[in-house]
């Protein structure tokens, strides 16, 4: 399979998804009450938002595969899979981090949790800038709790062992 012939189908795939979910699964699935005070807090904002975004990205696939003007194949070196156990290793380490991430909700939190849990899942993966991830790992969570439980107004789960302001 070629890189233009991948992008052009996940491009259109991309594209019917994003109207299935504007046109059908948002509007029958999603509940929002009619006296919300700001857009941003209604259940129906979001969905929609992501809708959008998924609609522009297949756009912008199916637009960079007809543009696109050679068609050269996607597999090559770099893009081997792994041969071995190694990879069963990392999905059994992915489903280690799962449990424990249910076990650490109610003893230390969802910040908490998300920030160690962040952090397992770069290092499993081996990311290429571990010491980014450590600040994304420890930023994205305390922003995103700032943001719900300042703003918005959102309780977010506290753990037994540790609070937060």
């Amino acid at each position: 399979m070629s890189e233009k012939s991948l992008h052009l189908r996940l491009g259109i795939f991309m594209s019917l998804f994003a109207l299935f979910l504007v046109l059908y699964a948002i509007p029958s699935f999603v509940f929002a009450p009619s006296n919300v005070g700001k857009i941003v807090l209604s259940p129906l904002f979001w969905p929609y938002v992501l809708a959008g975004l998924a609609g522009i990205v297949g756009l912008a696939l199916i637009a960079n595969a007809l543009t696109s003007a050679q068609d050269t194949p996607f597999e090559d070196e770099e893009t081997e899979h792994p041969e071995g156990a190694a990879p069963w290793m990392r999905l059994g380490a992915l489903a280690v981090i799962m449990v424990l991430v249910m076990f650490g909700l109610p003893r230390l939190g969802m910040v908490w949790t998300a920030m160690l849990a962040f952090a397992a899942c770069a290092f499993l993966f081996r990311t290429r800038h571990p010491i980014l991830a450590l600040v994304c790992a420890v930023v994205v969570p305390l922003l995103l709790y700032a943001f719900f439980a300042h703003v918005a107004g959102v309780a977010i789960p506290q753990g037994n062992l540790v609070r937060l302001p």
